[in-house]
């Protein structure tokens, strides 16, 4: 069996004005969709907060208010974005974090919750590997030497999807060859 025959999955990751889901906002969203047969399609958009993006988080992620000033709201990407999702499991690293965020921000603006299915990479490698010495993804990017380009910036939700979806795909074919 093909790790991927276990999906459909969507891979997401957000960028946010900072910690809190109450509190602060959305300011990118990516995804990578993997079907059954192994089709890979990607979602990617800057989201306008409609609120300034605190230096301190900018300096981490490098989106600032110019780049997102002439982005779509949250409103349209997230309805966009239940679209790609549909019909898939929900996979982030460390899902509580990226899974409060998109929550938090469909109850805001009125969409749909996530009621589907969701699996959290954290928790998933350090069941199929336990004892590395970190999980956070940067690490296992290092320990697991996932493949990137010039152009993957880290703390970019286009970036740490690519990464998450190798981690996935570790972590699954670990599971499977140790069934």
């Amino acid at each position: 069996m093909k790790w991927f025959e276990l999906g459909p999955f969507t891979v997401f990751d957000v960028e946010t004005t900072g910690m809190s889901p109450a509190n602060d906002r959305i300011v990118q969203i990516g995804a990578v969709r993997i079907d059954k047969d192994g089709f890979v399609s990607r979602f990617q958009s800057l989201i306008n907060p409609g609120r300034h993006i605190p230096t301190g988080v900018v300096c981490v992620h490098h989106i600032t208010d110019e780049m997102v000033a002439k982005s779509p709201t949250f409103s349209r990407i997230g309805r966009e974005f239940l679209e790609f999702a549909k019909d898939s499991t929900l996979v982030a690293h460390n899902a509580r974090f990226d899974l409060g965020f998109l929550q938090e921000s469909l109850a805001r603006t009125g969409l749909p919750l996530w009621k589907g299915r969701t699996l959290d990479t954290l928790r998933l490698i350090k069941t199929t590997h336990p004892g590395l010495p970190s999980y956070k993804l940067q690490s296992l990017r290092a320990i697991f030497q996932l493949e990137s380009d010039d152009s993957m910036q880290t703390h970019r939700a286009d970036a740490d999807v690519e990464w998450t979806m190798q981690i996935l795909e570790i972590a699954l074919n670990a599971a499977i060859k140790n069934s």
